[in-house]
């Protein structure tokens, strides 16, 4: 006795192939996607506006902006938490553009090799 497939998985390979070109499609998408989203510019500040990045989609620092009120020589230390507080909002900023973006290419977060 012959086991039946179900319709639409005969021995064509045609919906393994409709697979393969919407899986190239979402991969082009996403690439796409991905150089749009290195282009783009993320700003975030600290300590009340004293210090602002601005990072690309890539996370290089391109601008970082501080306030003369917030140079104080004896706590630099609070100037060092200010910088990396806004470097990392900015960081986070990116990232989570690029996660909705992608999720929105891909219907799904997270798929090896699409990010």
């Amino acid at each position: 006795m012959k086991a039946r497939l179900p319709q639409g998985y005969g021995g064509g390979g045609g919906n393994m192939n409709d697979m393969l070109r919407k899986a190239q499609k979402i991969q082009e998408e996403a690439a796409e996607k991905q150089e749009e989203l290195n282009a783009r510019e993320y700003s975030a500040s600290s300590g009340g506006g004293m210090v602002e990045a601005t990072m690309t989609g890539k996370h290089e620092l391109v601008k970082l902006t501080i306030s003369p009120d917030a140079v104080d020589p004896d706590d630099v230390e609070m100037l060092e938490d200010l910088v990396k507080a806004a470097v990392n909002a900015a960081n986070r900023q990116a990232d989570s553009a690029a996660a909705e973006e992608m999720e929105k290419i891909t219907g799904i977060m997270n798929i090896p090799g699409l990010m």
